[in-house]
């Protein structure tokens, strides 16, 4: 215990935090703050405090999910919440610390995501049980940051101004053909279709997605207009007036980066425009920890925006505009860490006790490092010709006013299942 204690009380100044050993000796650490309530852990047996020490991401989230961990006045997001608030990324080196050769090794190996590999760590973790992302997602089962025009609103609200957000961006007009790289469920494409009258071909790498997407788009009576493909964007053929991609990238890998690049430049008509929205580190490059590549995103990696421009400019496409959202993919995971804490009972009925704690770790960290770590939320705009835009941004604030006129749920944009269906 007297590394880990060690540890804690390098980082834990500001709040309370009471850790009871296995043997239930007491050990206290920071101070009492009237606006953060105490957290109170327990550890199960000798060699859990051990295994945090030597990797608190790893050992540490492996401890919570096994019950080695246990949660005895907060809940986990309070006890991450006090780890990150104490040790923010503006302060010191920041993610770009130095890590073990080791490690960088074998997460510079992970990022190599040849083909097949791509689809097998798609299937990881965009395969699960639809029911699952029913429980926490919005109706329309947007999986990436939503845009919120007040933090106050609600998830479905703030996923509707999302999309409008990135409409605005496409600069679309009616019956132009658009690209959707990383389609998910479909609900980007269908919604580009319903606003801007656009031909959309999403494309997606799960065999679980696929189904939805297309059978949303028959249920919609657009199936002839909208169309999903199980494909990787290598090898997609043809042109198209618009790119759109939301969520995907972080999935591409560094080595693959100017080859996506010059993909996307390969199918993008000379006039056309293209949107990529990813996951963005605020610093430089660094690695995906341990825990996540293990257990949530295997291949996945968050860019610094040096690596996104680098590739791209080699290619030729002229990066027209960039907007980096700080704080919504926080706001956005509270959401989702609050439902799914409050569908403990169905996700424990569905998988199990373990699966729970390791998705209510996962988006628990969503929200800590994106409140206070390095990550944020990058719009990127592209082109090939620069007379491809009006000069102005007056064009996106005016297609973003009409497409949030349009009504963000209708029969037809909807996913969500009954509750009634949900409890069968």
């Amino acid at each position: 215990m007297w590394l880990l204690a060690k540890l804690l009380a390098r980082v834990v100044k500001r709040g309370e935090l009471l850790v009871i050993d296995h043997d239930g000796r007491e050990y206290r650490f920071g101070v009492p703050d009237p606006e953060r309530r105490r957290v109170v852990v327990r550890l199960t047996d000798r060699r859990a405090a051990l295994d945090i020490a030597r990797d608190p991401r790893l050992g540490g989230g492996e401890a919570y999910m096994n019950g080695r961990l246990v949660m005895v006045e907060g809940e986990i997001l309070d006890l991450l919440d006090l780890f990150r608030s104490n040790a923010p990324w503006g302060r010191g080196r920041g993610d770009g610390g130095v890590k073990k050769s080791g490690s960088r090794l074998l997460a510079r190996l992970d990022r190599l995501n040849w083909q097949q590999r791509s689809k097998q760590n798609v299937a990881h973790h965009y395969d699960l049980s639809d029911r699952l992302y029913d429980l926490f997602l919005d109706a329309d089962r947007q999986y990436s940051c939503a845009y919120f025009t007040d933090p106050g609103n609600s998830l479905d609200q703030a996923q509707a101004d999302k999309k409008a957000h990135i409409a605005s961006k496409l600069y679309l007009q009616p019956g132009q053909r658009v690209l959707d790289i990383g389609c998910g469920w479909g609900g980007m494409a269908l919604y580009l279709n319903r606003v801007a009258d656009v031909d959309v071909l999403g494309i997606t790498l799960s065999e679980e997605q696929l189904k939805v997407a297309r059978r949303r788009a028959e249920e919609a009576g657009v199936a002839e207009r909208v169309k999903f493909e199980l494909i990787d964007y290598r090898d997609i053929d043809g042109t198209f007036d618009r790119i759109v991609s939301v969520g995907m990238f972080e999935h591409v890998g560094p080595p693959h980066y100017r080859t996506f690049f010059r993909q996307c430049r390969s199918l993008l008509k000379p006039d056309g425009v293209m949107l990529l929205h990813t996951i963005g580190r605020m610093g430089e490059p660094g690695v995906t920890d341990a825990w996540t590549r293990k257990y949530i995103f295997p291949g996945g990696y968050i860019p610094a925006l040096s690596e996104i421009v680098r590739a791209s400019e080699r290619t030729k496409l002229i990066l027209a505009d960039v907007e980096t959202l700080r704080l919504h993919y926080a706001y956005t995971g509270e959401h989702w860490y609050r439902r799914v804490t409050e569908k403990r009972d169905e996700i424990v009925t569905l998988y199990d006790e373990r699966f729970f704690r390791m998705w209510q770790f996962y988006l628990a960290g969503v929200v800590v490092t994106f409140r206070y770590g390095g990550m944020v939320n990058y719009q990127l705009q592209y082109i090939r010709d620069r007379h491809a835009l009006p000069i102005t941004r007056d064009y996106m604030a005016e297609a973003e006013d009409r497409y949030r006129a349009v009504a963000p749920t209708s029969a037809r944009a909807r996913l969500r299942p009954a509750e009634s269906e949900l409890a069968e």
